[in-house]
């Protein structure tokens, strides 16, 4: 067994085709298919059912997750033999948010990488809950998101804090108003994050508590597309403080004091516990945690 057939073996679970994985792997197919069939001679079973569409068998979906973990495992010595030199350098995954990608990590990475030209970069927009389990199982190296769950699985390092407000636009009925409880809402109109965001979680959270089937209609995946649905006046909307600072700057979006949602809520970054932080993640968690709370425009 060797690393080039291990991964082969995972380029073919994503494109579901030799032809395919030979392409990405600059392979012949017939050495794609020499290199599959060594491996099932070494381990003596099936790993692939050739039938078209190409799938892997139930061996070949066993012996992935450990081609996988084996070929994390050889990344991480290649970075712990690289950090043996001063300089910063390797790849760093990043899963955050919609919003902290358009809005915060521009300016962290603009600098970051001007400083430490060697350290690549990929970043994944996802809800929290979905950075939250990115991390646990590897995918994504570091996630910026809401500190709203702790595992043992998870270290954390709260980095700001965030609230959430009612937001209208200057034409809404309610925009001549400047505090409001929350009972005010049952029959207004809401434009809301999806049910798998933090700060949806939270506004649920809310209504359950109090008993208020709230009016929902609109459902978005950020703050940017639901404060862009807001200012066309289509209803009103609870969203990341942080994120609203331009609008209301500009006077396209009127904030709403609701007493119910004055929560804070920590927002930071997470890891898994015990993984090997090489030298690129360390510089860009200190750079990151050096910022000042004023450059965080948004959560979610």
């Amino acid at each position: 067994m060797n690393i080039n057939q291990l991964e082969t073996l995972i380029t073919i679970s994503k494109t579901m085709s030799f032809r395919k994985a030979g392409e990405l792997l600059n392979l012949t197919q017939p050495a794609v298919s020499a290199q599959i069939k060594s491996l099932e001679d070494e381990f003596k079973t099936i790993l692939i059912d050739r039938n078209q569409p190409v799938t892997l068998t139930d061996s070949g979906l066993l012996f992935l997750a450990h081609a996988q973990s084996i070929l994390r495992t050889v990344e991480d010595l290649k970075q712990k033999l690289a950090d043996l030199d001063d300089t910063p350098q390797g790849h760093i995954t990043l899963g955050t948010t919609t919003s902290i990608a358009m809005q915060t990590l521009p300016r962290v990475l603009s600098y970051f990488q001007d400083q430490f030209p060697h350290i690549k970069t990929t970043i994944h927009s996802m809800s929290s809950s979905q950075i939250m389990t990115s991390v646990e199982n590897g995918n994504v190296d570091i996630g910026i998101a809401y500190l709203f769950e702790k595992t043992a699985m998870l270290e954390t390092s709260t980095l700001y804090y965030d609230t959430f407000e009612l937001v209208v636009s200057p034409e809404h009925s309610m925009a001549n108003i400047s505090h409001t409880r929350i009972e005010s809402l049952r029959d207004i109109p809401l434009i809301l994050l999806t049910p798998e965001t933090a700060g949806r979680r939270f506004v649920d959270q809310i209504f359950s508590k109090l008993g208020i089937v709230p009016q929902i209609v609109m459902e978005l995946s950020s703050s940017e597309e639901v404060k862009r649905m807001v200012e066309l006046n289509l209803g009103a909307a609870i969203v990341s403080k942080l994120s609203i600072a331009e609008e209301l700057k500009r006077g396209s979006l009127k904030m709403i004091h609701v007493p119910e949602l004055e929560i804070s809520h920590p927002v930071g970054v997470i890891y898994k516990s015990g993984r090997y932080l090489n030298s690129a993640m360390q510089q860009f968690l200190l750079d990151l945690k050096g910022m000042p709370q004023s450059q965080f425009h948004g959560s979610e």
